[in-house]
């Protein structure tokens, strides 16, 4: 059995990301098979036991996990073309007054919060922002399963054969999309369900198929829905949801 490094494993593993692993191990909060490692390269084999000692267990469970209700012209990460990055609307005063976790928003929290997924500017819904890698690369990992689902409101006709295509049979650059699951919710809306997150990935499928995307919200990433989060508004993640 070949040995490979100790914070790939971790990564692996799902204890944290790889750069938190690193960090971690610098610190000597790292055990293998009971024994502490604090010297960055190390391999190990993949049988052997890894445990987190308190402290890392503490700064991972005080990280926080935020979600915005973005609104149409915001985004996703940093400032572009004059648009504002929806983490600028994160403060005390657009907390949903309805979030019942009893974490205290901090400006403090803002350090280190990255967005983990997109939304495009001229869509609007659930977007995630994370200070904790765990949850990042269960969301946009590459091997990621997380489902996504959109209400997608169109403009055109679909044939019965073009909302077959939608589901499974359409390529973007060359490259085929994975299959997804696209019903009629009402006359002139479609429900996208999506394991994958390609660029402006629903409008060009509409457009592939003759129909305009004139309104774009994503309303739940796994178990996570949006539910009655308003728009321009977050809340907390709370401890008992998982996406």
């Amino acid at each position: 059995m070949e040995k490979v490094r100790l914070s790939k494993l971790m990564s692996e593993q799902g204890l944290c990301s790889r750069r938190e692993a690193d960090s971690y191990i610098e610190r000597g909060w790292v055990r293998v098979d009971g024994v502490v490692v604090s010297e960055l390269g190390t391999k190990i084999l993949p049988s052997q036991r890894i445990t987190l000692e308190r402290a890392a267990q503490s700064q991972q469970q005080a990280r926080v996990t935020i979600l915005l209700n973005k609104p149409i012209g915001f985004v996703s990460g940093q400032a572009e073309d004059g648009h504002k990055p929806a983490m600028s609307i994160l403060s005390a005063a657009t907390r949903y007054s309805g979030d019942t976790s009893p974490v205290s928003f901090h400006p403090m929290q803002l350090r280190g919060l990255a967005p983990a997924g997109r939304l495009d500017i001229d869509s609007q819904g659930l977007l995630v922002f994370t200070q904790d890698g765990r949850v990042a690369k269960h969301l946009i990992g590459d091997d990621s399963s997380v489902d996504k689902e959109y209400l997608v409101r169109v403009q055109g006709k679909l044939d019965a054969r073009g909302l077959v295509l939608l589901n499974h049979g359409l390529s973007l650059d060359g490259v085929k999309l994975r299959p997804a699951k696209v019903s009629w919710q009402n006359e002139d809306q479609l429900r996208f369900i999506l394991r994958e997150g390609r660029k402006r990935q629903i409008r060009r499928m509409c457009e592939l198929v003759g129909l305009k995307v004139v309104g774009l919200k994503r309303v739940r990433i796994g178990h996570v829905k949006l539910g009655d989060l308003p728009q321009g508004q977050w809340r907390y993640l709370r401890e008992d949801e998982r996406f």
